[in-house]
């Protein structure tokens, strides 16, 4: 009887004991050539953090009317860019003040928005709820309103340990979801790997977008620096010449304070670049060819216009074959698998 009650006890001590907190490690498949990513290490990629961040990422309840996720600005067959849409539109039909920024290979970046005003993910994911010209609403709100929904206490606690929801949490989880939207299977990622060929215009494209003739890899990268990340490494706030000093934007001087900056924005990333249209920070340009024809033209001069851009005023008398061989190559950035992989997609559907 004695021995009975012994293991009773011992029974209820063992039941008692706290679950121990084991999220599974999130294996980032780095494609073959891109150098080694840059992870936060006060918020490791987990297995059950990553599939949180999905659910939120397309969750309407962080919206104030529940109408809009970050997914209603960010479509995966666009690469998560706003696609056709100009300038993004809040749960106001208010128009934003900049063209929605794709979101691929995020895991290589820092300083987000085209001003670069959040210097990493968790924080950038912050920021839409509260916008009066996006989600508009409170954070108490939508933490609320994630309490309230079944599903979400018990993921919170598989991604953190506990059912807690908080705004860290949250901005936790979405930026390990974004930090796994991984674009390296384009035509191009295929041809480097030998699994694929260009054709003559799209070789041609890819020498000119190497070389002085074209000009694009001082800004966009090669296959030596990041693979046509663009705002990777040094360089990655820069302007362009797409207006004169006139009329120049605050651009990256709205965060540091510094005249030199003026007109200056994030260079984005060109990976599946033929389908995040319009471009430029105000998406003036809608198509591929309007962009050539711009750096063609050669930029507008200004007092803190790239060194880079050595034509700007003169142009650059790109021959209609250039023109075309480029945005041949341009179009081999396209990454067919990234745009419909179904672990990006949305969990609900």
């Amino acid at each position: 009887m004695l021995f009975v009650f012994i293991l009773a006890i011992s029974c209820k001590k063992e039941n008692n004991q706290p679950d121990i907190f084991t999220p599974t490690p999130y294996k980032l498949q780095v494609p073959p050539g891109f150098p080694p990513p840059i992870l936060n290490p006060e918020n490791p990629l987990t297995v059950e953090g990553v599939e949180l961040g999905r659910h939120l990422f397309y969750e309407k309840k962080l919206s104030r009317d529940n109408t809009m996720s970050c997914a209603s600005c960010h479509k995966q067959e666009f690469s998560f860019s706003d696609a056709p849409n100009k300038l993004s539109k809040g749960v106001d039909g208010i128009e934003g003040n900049f063209n929605a920024m794709h979101i691929v290979n995020m895991a290589w970046l820092e300083n987000f928005f085209w001003n670069g005003r959040s210097p990493s993910l968790e924080e950038q994911a912050f920021h839409p709820v509260v916008d009066p010209l996006e989600m508009n609403t409170t954070w108490e709100a939508v933490l609320e309103k994630l309490r309230e929904t079944p599903k979400y206490p018990p993921m919170f606690k598989k991604a953190f340990g506990t059912e807690e929801i908080t705004v860290e949490r949250v901005t936790k989880a979405i930026a390990q979801f974004e930090r796994t939207l991984l674009s390296g299977n384009s035509k191009f990622d295929k041809w480097r790997r030998g699994e694929a060929t260009l054709t003559e215009l799209e070789l041609f494209g890819f020498t000119m977008f190497e070389t002085e003739k074209g000009d694009c890899f001082h800004c966009h990268g090669s296959t030596t620096t990041g693979n046509m990340f663009g705002a990777f490494g040094q360089l990655i706030f820069t302007n362009n010449g797409v207006e004169p000093e006139a009329t120049l934007p605050l651009g990256r001087m709205a965060v540091t304070g510094n005249p030199a900056d003026r007109g200056k924005f994030k260079i984005p990333s060109l990976r599946n670049v033929a389908v995040t249209f319009p471009y430029f920070h105000d998406g003036r340009f809608q198509s591929l060819q309007e962009v050539i024809e711009f750096y063609n033209m050669g930029g507008h001069p200004s007092s803190t216009i790239d060194p880079n851009m050595k034509a700007a005023g003169v142009g650059r008398n790109w021959t209609q074959y250039e023109k075309s061989a480029l945005i041949a190559f341009l179009n081999t950035l396209t990454d067919v698998d990234f745009l419909t992989d179904p672990r990006f997609s949305d969990p609900n559907e």
